[in-house]
């Protein structure tokens, strides 16, 4: 498991009612591996356990569950990144597309980053600024990069 959500944490219109929760657990995987390969229902056991083994919930607590599959969605690069000024250029010209946070930027933001580029597009858009160049500044910054 790479990640963990309570989305009644979030806003409580994000659950049906105040005595349940959501959880939102993310699993990274390659597609063809054996956790990729799990149907819905393996899946959703193989994650209550883990949450049950990590004495998060007891399992008899669990109501309901989704599993939403979402392949490719983390970007990798091989060796072509070194050219991605050309795409971002290209992009930049249409004055109606900014590209956010992790995914639209092709950049490992943080999500503090990611928030704060959509907050900064919406800005450009209310103040009828053109240039995406405020937006491509956030996280160039080294002293927020985690160190090795």
């Amino acid at each position: 498991m790479g990640r963990v959500q309570c989305f009644k944490n979030w806003s409580p219109y994000m659950v049906p009612s105040d005595d349940v929760s959501s959880l939102g657990l993310e699993y990274f995987c390659t597609e063809g591996d054996p956790l990729a390969s799990k149907s819905d229902d393996e899946l959703t056991g193989f994650a209550i356990d883990e949450l049950a083994r990590i004495n998060v919930i007891d399992k008899t607590d669990v109501l309901d569950s989704v599993v939403v599959r979402s392949p490719k969605t983390y970007p990798v690069y091989f060796g072509t990144y070194e050219h991605f000024d050309v795409i971002r250029n290209y992009i930049d010209k249409f004055a109606n597309l900014f590209l956010i946070g992790r995914n639209g930027m092709h950049r490992y933001n943080n999500q503090d980053h990611s928030m704060l580029t959509a907050i900064t597009a919406v800005e450009n858009i209310v103040a009828d600024v053109k240039t995406k160049n405020n937006i491509w500044a956030v996280n160039t910054e080294q002293d927020y990069h985690e160190q090795k």
